[in-house]
């Protein structure tokens, strides 16, 4: 059978946490204006060519209606939103009307410079040789864990 040593070591700790555990959450759900804010991501949705549907937070700046094979697509994006200071900026480009991803690029510990303009001291630039028409989706995910996010749309001939 338990040794009385494994039952203090092994077994007691696990009853404990599970009492621990039950006092509180029992306590934090009974507090009427509790937030439980696990994952802290919002999305902001998808709107027209360069602008976002969150008051116009982020703006891709540089995109044209329309390219050539050869001719590359840079971008950059505009911040509008002051209480972002710091974050990751995520550039893909998708087929228009499906989720299969042309080419992405990341772009890490980001901070806002005097231009507010993500990449700092670079540009998105790739470069798609097949005809057809794109999205470009634009995500910077701040340190807080916020999302903010705008889509773009373009055709290559």
């Amino acid at each position: 059978m338990v040794s009385s040593k494994q039952m203090v070591v092994f077994v007691l700790p696990v009853i404990f946490s599970i009492v621990f555990g039950s006092a509180v959450m029992a306590d934090t759900l009974q507090k009427p204006d509790r937030e439980l804010n696990m994952w802290p991501m919002t999305f902001s949705g998808e709107s027209s060519h360069g602008k976002s549907s969150h008051d116009s937070d982020l703006e891709i700046i540089g995109l044209s209606n329309q390219y050539a094979i050869s001719e590359p697509v840079q971008i950059q994006v505009k911040i509008n939103d002051s209480s972002l200071s710091c974050g990751d900026l995520y550039i893909t480009i998708y087929v228009s009307g499906s989720a299969d991803v042309v080419t992405q690029g990341g772009y890490f510990n980001q901070c806002v410079k005097d231009g507010k303009l993500f990449p700092n001291n670079d540009t998105f630039s790739k470069i798609i040789d097949t005809p057809g028409s794109y999205k470009i989706v634009a995500d910077i995910v701040s340190t807080d864990l916020t999302n903010i996010s705008t889509t773009g749309t373009f055709t290559v001939k």
